[in-house]
């Protein structure tokens, strides 16, 4: 992800999230204010920032729907874009 922030400094709250059902409001390194969510998430609490954060979070998540490969999270994930994204067969007789 583009913002390299310390959220580490909250591990403990990251801890106690994982019981709670809500978010819980916690602070950077740099002093930005975040939430995190029980699912291990973390958002920017400020608004315009956390709109990008979940339009960019949106197209990595239809980038992996649209990706090919990988059986149960084992194996390589191939990407559109990629020379072997739906290259097809790799038998002459097939193609």
């Amino acid at each position: 992800m583009k913002h390299s922030i310390g959220i580490f400094l909250l591990l403990g709250a990251c801890a106690l999230s994982a019981h709670a059902q809500e978010r819980v409001e916690a602070t950077t390194i740099k002093g930005e204010k975040v939430f995190l969510f029980p699912n291990g998430r973390w958002e920017f609490a400020d608004q315009p920032k956390a709109q990008i954060q979940r339009e960019e979070r949106r197209v990595e998540d239809e980038r992996e729907r649209t990706s090919q490969g990988g059986f149960l999270g084992i194996g390589r994930r191939i990407y559109e874009g990629d020379k072997d994204y739906n290259r097809g067969s790799l038998n002459p007789n097939r193609r």
